[in-house]
């Protein structure tokens, strides 16, 4: 099985030592996985002008890393996102990597689920995961918020939301429920 973890934190903390255990956790179950720490990548804000859909179909017209990013994605089996929780949300760090999924799928719709929604680009999208740190003042919440945030994305995306956990969970727990062969 082919992962990578997208690091959405956007500065360092104790959370991108849980990110690094859970990494550990899912190669000593064969898992590939790549790691990437995006607070160290150039990656631009989407700015909605959709010449990925239409100039350029699939190619977004910055030139940073999601032009290395992006590409390899379709490849993989589970996406984890990872970010410690602000307010309830994910940081702004992986919400810009979110936004710019955007060449992923194509601009013409189709029934999904009983909601209409993108038809994808590629045959293959990779399930997701969200792997989380509640922040200072989240709660319970706050977590039920990013799960239906990432929920939603999963109908977007049309693939599956493979887990939702946080960093106090025990690590090979979490792994076995990313692990689906």
């Amino acid at each position: 099985m082919r992962v990578i973890i997208l690091n959405g934190n956007p500065s360092p903390s104790s959370f991108d030592g849980s990110v690094d255990s859970l990494a550990d956790g899912l190669r000593g179950r064969g898992c590939h996985v790549d790691h990437e720490l995006l607070r160290d990548r150039d990656v631009k804000l989407c700015i909605g002008c959709w010449s990925c859909w239409w100039k350029t179909p699939g190619l977004c017209v910055h030139r940073d890393a999601m032009d290395d990013i992006l590409p390899r994605m379709v490849g993989y089996d589970l996406v984890v996102w990872a970010s410690p929780l602000v307010m309830g949300a994910i940081s702004y760090v992986l919400k810009a990597v979110q936004d710019r999924f955007i060449p992923l799928a194509h601009p013409y719709i189709e029934l999904y689920k009983g909601e209409c929604h993108h038809r994808h680009r590629y045959e293959f999208n990779a399930d997701v995961a969200l792997y989380t740190q509640l922040g200072q003042g989240d709660g319970p919440d706050d977590l039920a918020l990013a799960r239906r945030f990432f929920e939603r994305f999963t109908l977007n995306t049309q693939t599956n939301l493979r887990f939702v956990a946080t960093a106090d969970m025990n690590v090979g727990e979490v792994c076995d429920e990313a692990v689906v062969y």
